[in-house]
């Protein structure tokens, strides 16, 4: 696995698998809100996620597209944003950024 040393330390979870859904890497943050779960590296992904969920894995692995949403759980509030990551420009797996929300959050238009 390539250095992820950078993602180590960031304030928000982080987590890459492969194409075949298999979790290479997660950073401090994503260890920590998935613990429940244990060591998930080298695991399957899929193996937590329901069927809605896996069907939209499985679309942006073939088709190289990315994923945005935000949910509430615990009354946290966070954005999710997955997306493929590529060497030489061939889809290799997918990254996951989930990052907390403040309470109100300003939406700036510019151009």
């Amino acid at each position: 696995m390539k250095d992820f040393q950078w993602a180590e330390e960031l304030d928000c979870a982080v987590t890459v698998c492969d194409l075949n859904t298999i979790v290479l890497y997660q950073n401090a943050k994503a260890r920590k809100t998935f613990e429940k779960y244990g060591d998930l590296i080298g695991k399957n992904l899929m193996d937590c996620h329901g069927e809605k969920s896996a069907a939209k894995i499985r679309e942006m692995l073939a088709s190289g597209t990315s994923n945005a949403y935000t949910i509430e759980k615990e009354g946290k509030r966070k954005m999710i944003y997955q997306a493929p990551w590529r060497e030489a420009g061939e889809v290799m797996g997918l990254v996951e950024f989930s990052i907390e929300l403040p309470g109100e959050m300003p939406h700036f238009i510019r151009g």
